[in-house]
């Protein structure tokens, strides 16, 4: 991105940066920029109650809480709508925006050229392009999480799982992908129905997708979108959560779930824009669990029902994973039936 003087606003940043470093002025710069909150807002194509929507507007309502953000947001905004929004927050003065782009790519990175002075986080299937820095992807990588659900799934299971998805892109394909090599870890021959409803916040179609495959076998499902829990629990089979932890609202269905936690990525985003070198980066890796973005929930009301030798399996993994001796693939590869 280049100005009318013909720098770019990295350099500008960087020359900026050297200057105070030189000058001795880097901490108190630093004190000036987080005087004021920072300006964040949230554009979202579903409600924020939606699993994986809430857990943005999780973290910055919790920065809004402590002072250090000024966070509105929108939500249910059409993909039609989505670069009019953009374009409205980045008139008003926001300094970092939130949302995901999964429907309107190219829009969107149009209209972050346009502004060169807001940084975009946006949930993405693409990465990031150097050539428009202010601009940085992001996605949930809670593989790690969803291979240890995935370990409590075969376990418990007697013999096929359903598991139902929003869309089969990448986002979704690699934590449906981690969680059935987690429960063919403990169960090598346990099979799988693998279906997606086209949408993203759908609970009656996922409700009567879930229904079809307990009629076809399923004796425990993946939630990974709201309505299937509800269908195991009407059937009284066991389900396994994705995102949140939904069983305080499914105490006897719900065994355990992959949870996501934003804050690290939000975090790093906000820092960054505070001292002025947010810039084109991948912060998908920020999801990973040796970086605190993801966990496994406590078991809860299924503590003492999991069996012991599923549960030390999960806590070697766990700690494998934390100290990189072990990495769970990552799969974008759209998961098949079995």
């Amino acid at each position: 991105m280049t100005t009318k003087t013909g720098m770019t606003r990295r350099g500008i940043l960087l020359g900026t940066g050297a200057v105070l470093a030189a000058t001795g002025l880097a901490g108190r710069a630093t004190e000036l920029w987080a005087a004021e909150p920072l300006k964040v807002a949230g554009i979202y194509t579903v409600p924020v109650e939606q699993q994986w929507v809430s857990r943005i507007h999780k973290a910055a309502e919790a920065a809004k809480a402590e002072g250090r953000v000024d966070y509105t947001f929108t939500e249910n905004v059409a993909n039609t709508d989505y670069p009019r929004v953009m374009r409205e927050y980045a008139e008003q003065g926001y300094k970092l925006i939130v949302g995901e782009i999964f429907g309107v790519e190219q829009e969107a990175r149009e209209v972050a050229a346009d502004y060169p002075d807001v940084a975009f986080l946006l949930g993405s299937s693409f990465l990031q392009d150097d050539a428009l820095p202010n601009l940085s992807v992001f996605d949930n990588y809670i593989q790690d999480a969803s291979y240890l659900s995935g370990i409590i799934a075969g376990s418990m299971a007697k013999g096929n799982i359903g598991m139902v998805g929003g869309f089969p892109i990448p986002e979704v394909n690699r934590l449906m992908n981690a969680f059935m090599a987690g429960a063919k870890e403990v169960n090598p021959d346990i099979s799988f129905q693998v279906s997606f409803i086209g949408s993203w916040f759908d609970p009656p179609k996922a409700k009567e997708t879930a229904f079809a495959m307990i009629e076809n076998g399923a004796d425990l499902l993946y939630a990974e979108r709201f309505g299937v829990s509800d269908a195991a629990m009407e059937k009284g089979i066991l389900a396994i959560g994705n995102v949140i932890d939904t069983q305080a609202d499914y105490p006897d269905t719900v065994v355990a779930s992959a949870i996501w936690h934003f804050e690290p990525t939000f975090e790093k985003a906000v820092a960054e824009v505070m001292a002025g070198t947010f810039t084109a980066a991948n912060y998908g890796v920020y999801s990973f669990m040796k970086e605190g973005g993801c966990s496994l929930a406590p078991l809860g009301t299924f503590e003492g029902k999991v069996p012991a030798s599923a549960l030390e399996l999960v806590a070697a993994k766990e700690a494998a994973i934390k100290d990189g001796s072990f990495v769970v693939t990552v799969d974008d590869s759209e998961p098949k039936s079995s």
